[in-house]
């Protein structure tokens, strides 16, 4: 019998994922820290277009996770273990084959990422020797997607909690080493972090499969062939896909562009800028362990018919994020000048990050409503939804940086930065009450 939703339950499922979520940032900031105090501004710019570059590989195929999540926690609430192991074998199939496919055209990938980046050309050639090693983990990466995404979607989230802290203690043990002791540079970086994801996902297979075994209750094959090559199942599944990968691409072009409009104003703005993101995504990485909860808990409720579970889910989930937002608001404010000495020790770029220290803080305070919407959508397979929002905030975003970058600078990117997460939550919440009612009234449920 599934368990009440509570506030209770749903911080039972969170914390494991808060903890989880917090090591992939702050891997990003052991990345930061080693680099701007061992390197120059020109290797902290390198990263950060590398990163940039990898948001897009890797992130882009990011449906991985979150489609593979909606289904899972779906079939789980109709207690479909079958459907569950079908929905895992598919989505590893298809992480496989794109996996492969980014190790076959890597050389045009890199020119064609490369040619829309503006930055000089030294930092262009490191972010080039950080792609060339990096790419190699593609099939590791795209796999772990899809085993946390089960993982995600049968509520196993300690489990996530510790692949995600050996993913993250190897990865930032072979920065310092490779980087740090070694003197790597951009090149230890990268390996570090593909040697990483290679002995996670290995690892993360073998976890996966102990849950399946005490999760089984039914009599089917193992690998229920029928089930994964059903038609109408794939085929929901592939669309969903399809519009998380739209709605991902376009958050991610919008990172992009303000990294790229942040790069055109020098090298210390793009190296502020990205310090800045770094608080940004520890913030926001903390605040998704709600959303997973969400996603959980709203993917049985769909699955079960419960349209109260439904609604109780999402409304103290949604009240637990928005006071920890406030929360991390305020540290971000009064212990942001500490943590940006910390990751560097360039007086330009520390002076840049810290004046712009309260637009950082004001994105964290109200980015909470889209991190939690896309908890709600994912759940109940509203990939559509997630889709058009991405895209009408996306173009939204660079209306309004075209117009207040010439007249403000880097503060009127800023500006629109912050826009640009409003403007998501806002074109998710309109759709809410009309998902809800097609999928507790008689509309189509994906996977169903």
């Amino acid at each position: 019998m599934a368990s009440p939703v509570t506030a209770g339950r749903i911080l039972q499922l969170a914390w494991p994922i808060v903890l989880a979520n917090s090591a992939v940032p702050l891997l990003g900031l052991v990345d930061t820290a080693v680099i701007g105090n061992t390197g120059r501004v020109e290797d902290l710019g390198g990263i950060s277009l590398g990163a940039l570059v990898f948001n897009f590989v890797f992130w882009g195929f990011g449906f991985l996770r979150m489609g593979t999540t909606g289904f899972t926690a779906q079939a789980a609430g109709r207690d479909d273990s079958a459907e569950v192991r079908a929905v895992f074998a598919r989505a590893l199939l298809m992480a496989g084959g794109l996996g492969v496919l980014l190790l076959i055209v890597q050389v045009p990938l890199a020119r064609g990422a490369l040619a829309l980046l503006g930055a000089s050309s030294e930092v262009e050639a490191l972010t080039r020797d950080y792609f060339d090693i990096r790419i190699w983990a593609a099939p590791a990466s795209l796999g772990l997607f899809s085993v946390m995404g089960s993982l995600v979607g049968l509520g196993r989230t300690r489990q996530v909690l510790l692949l995600q802290f050996l993913l993250n203690g190897l990865n930032a043990g072979l920065d310092v080493l490779l980087a740090g002791v070694l003197d790597l540079g951009v090149q230890g970086i990268a390996l570090g972090t593909a040697v990483a994801e290679w002995i996670t996902f290995l690892a993360a297979l073998a976890v996966l499969a102990r849950v399946f075994r005490r999760e089984r209750t039914d009599r089917e094959p193992w690998w229920p062939l029928e089930r994964i090559r059903d038609r109408a199942r794939g085929r929901a599944m592939l669309v969903a896909n399809g519009d998380i990968l739209v709605r991902t691409l376009f958050l991610l072009l919008g990172f992009a562009w303000f990294t790229n409009q942040g790069a055109l104003f020098g090298d210390d703005i793009l190296a502020a800028n990205h310090v800045l993101l770094q608080l940004v995504s520890l913030s926001a990485y903390l605040l998704d362990g709600y959303a997973h909860a969400t996603e959980i808990l709203v993917g049985r409720a769909v699955g079960s018919g419960a349209s109260e579970a439904f609604d109780r889910a999402v409304r103290l989930s949604t009240g637990l994020s928005a006071a920890s937002a406030v929360v991390l608001a305020i540290l971000v404010l009064l212990g942001g000048p500490t943590l940006i000495r910390i990751l560097t020790d360039l007086a330009p770029v520390r002076a840049i990050a810290t004046d712009y220290l309260p637009w950082t803080a004001t994105y964290i305070l109200v980015s909470f409503a889209a991190f939690q919407l896309d908890g709600i959508f994912i759940g109940a397979t509203g990939t559509p939804e997630m889709r058009n929002a991405s895209i009408v905030s996306f173009f939204g975003f660079l209306i309004l940086s075209l117009a207040l970058v010439p007249v403000a600078g880097n503060t009127g990117l800023w500006i629109a930065f912050v826009l640009f997460v409003l403007l998501r939550a806002v074109a998710l919440g309109v759709r809410l009450p009309s998902v809800r009612r097609a999928r507790f009234t008689g509309g189509s449920v994906g996977g169903a």
